[in-house]
């Protein structure tokens, strides 16, 4: 009987949305190359897999950036929106891609590298536990137990081997930041979240050095990381219940059109705003922050530090601007306190640190409270000034690490302050790279990071946010003292009779390193290429 009825029950077709292919092409690249990549790791002999590996992330990297550069000379101003507007290809998103696919070529050398740390930093197997070794006993918390003992597979005397299933998670997590700066509603937005969120738990885990702490921090990454997608999917539950979709226009028409009562709008604001700020790693969402960048393999760390700063501000930029731009008097009140609170955690808890590693987490803690202030601003100046901030911060924090991994000593990398000393004289030409990156991070004139902070800070000033602005000038003086420390210390600080030897970097390494010199550089003497593209359109909605 219930086949009958349901044989009689009229049928409503429906009709397939409507695909722009060109225009989500590179996100599509990305995805298939990430799929075939899980494929190689399944059929190929273990000694094939890492040229291959190596070869389908270069490529499939330089095949998205050719189809992203193709669209872009066509793409309209005001953007498209397709898969039934779940995805927006604007001129934002086509900047941010291809600042995520950019970094991710250079995180994908430091990955490939087997030179500084013989057979790669990653392990020999993701199946490996750590071995029972040398411990050395520190002064407690996140970096208090140092665990090197190495196990690969091989005879005795053969080069290490590397884990190759890092490049899988590479893709995976690269193609789940480029969804989610793109995504136009919160249930594909919390889904490009996992996607980019899981594969970075399991590389955290990976370090072929100090073991135990890299899952130590691959496990704080992953519980934390956690609550904050349940706070996010809260937040999403709670604006539907508010607008009846998850689709961010119609949550910003529901919000300028309705006569309900707004709690439910601004508690899932607070909550969708949670989660976003902890993968931006914004102050106070930041606890994760310092432990995972410190234990986490540094490849890894640089593109989580690169990387993810730039796909959380991508998408904490859309949302504010294209759900909540009319509501800004609104919650700007608790923006300012959060930023305040970022840029003031960073900047004093940095200078309390005696790990390099653990003060650059700092540090991006900092930054993330002025990438706020651009963020805040709901103007087409706070957009393109933000979005120049992720690109020239992305370069100089990667470079950063590149040149962090190259100062070792027994235990692999010497991230202990203490043994920079005198690196100067061991080294000029690496301590003279690390002192460019540090005078661009502090915002020094002539670097990157001075253009990067002055658009921002432009943006607010014109936005009505001169005080928040002022507080942020106090916020940069003293990050810059703990940058000059390191300065001085490798200059002016005499050399230990035991100190680290400085590795000489591999092309992988040497390319990565140059690359964000590189643009530091040019993004500091010539950024308006970068800017007026930035500039050049708005969020599509």
């Amino acid at each position: 009987m219930i086949a009958t009825v349901l044989a009689q029950a009229p049928v409503t077709p429906i009709d397939a949305p409507a695909i722009d292919y060109a225009a989500i092409a590179p996100l599509l690249v990305m995805l298939a190359a990430a799929c075939i990549s899980v494929l190689l790791e399944a059929f190929l002999p273990r000694h094939q897999r890492w040229p291959v590996q190596v070869a389908l992330s270069v490529v499939a990297i330089a095949v998205a950036g050719v189809t992203l550069g193709i669209y872009a000379g066509n793409a309209p101003a005001a953007g498209v929106t397709t898969l039934s507007d779940a995805v927006a290809v604007d001129v934002p998103t086509l900047f941010l891609w291809g600042t995520l696919l950019l970094l991710g070529l250079a995180s994908i050398f430091l990955i490939a590298d087997r030179s500084v740390e013989p057979g790669g930093a990653f392990v020999a197997s993701a199946e490996e536990r750590a071995a029972v070794g040398t411990t050395v006993t520190g002064g407690g918390g996140a970096g208090s137990d140092v665990e090197h003992v190495d196990r690969s597979y091989g005879a005795p005397g053969d080069v290490p081997t590397m884990q190759t299933e890092v490049f899988p998670f590479t893709l995976f997590a690269l193609s789940g930041m480029m969804a989610f700066v793109a995504a136009n509603d919160l249930l594909t937005m919390f889904i490009a979240l996992e996607v980019l969120s899981l594969p970075l738990y399991l590389m955290c885990g990976l370090a072929r050095r100090r073991r135990l702490l890299s899952q130590e921090a691959a496990v704080k990454y992953f519980l934390l990381g956690a609550f904050a997608s349940a706070f996010f999917l809260y937040g999403l539950a709670l604006l539907y219940g508010y607008a009846g979709s998850v689709k961010l226009t119609d949550i910003a028409n529901a919000a300028a059109g309705s006569v309900r009562s707004d709690t439910l709008l601004f508690g899932g604001l607070a909550l969708l705003v949670v989660g976003l700020m902890f993968k931006g790693s914004v102050g106070p969402f930041h606890t994760w922050t310092p432990d995972v960048y410190q234990g986490a393999p540094t490849p890894v760390t640089a593109f989580m530090g690169a990387c993810t700063k730039v796909a959380a501000f991508g998408a904490i930029l859309r949302v504010l601007n294209v759900a909540f731009g009319s509501t800004h008097w609104e919650w700007r009140g608790v923006m300012w306190a959060v930023a305040i609170a970022s840029m003031f955690i960073g900047a004093i808890l940095g200078l309390t640190q005696t790990d390099v590693k653990r003060m650059v987490a700092y540090s991006s803690i900092a930054h993330a409270g002025f990438l706020l202030l651009g963020a805040m601003a709901i103007t087409k100046e706070g957009i393109s000034g933000t979005l120049f901030y992720l690109l020239a911060y992305g370069f100089t924090t990667l470079a950063v690490f590149g040149v962090i991994s190259l100062v070792r000593d027994g235990d692999g990398e010497a991230t202990h302050l203490s043994r920079w000393a005198g690196l100067a004289k061991r080294s000029p030409v690496l301590a003279g790279v690390m002192t460019f990156l540090l005078l661009a991070l502090a915002g020094i004139p002539l670097t990157s990071g001075f253009t990067a902070k002055f658009a921002v800070f432009s943006a607010a000033l014109q936005d009505g946010m001169a005080p928040l602005v002022v507080i942020a000038l106090v916020a940069s003086a003293i990050t810059a003292f703990f940058y000059l420390r390191v300065v001085v210390l490798m200059y002016f600080s005499e050399t230990p009779t035991d100190g680290p030897t400085v590795t000489v970097p591999g092309a992988f390494t040497t390319v990565a390193i140059t690359l964000g010199v590189v643009l530091t550089l040019l993004l500091g003497i010539v950024p308006s290429l970068a800017l007026d593209w930035a500039s050049a359109g708005v969020f599509a909605g």
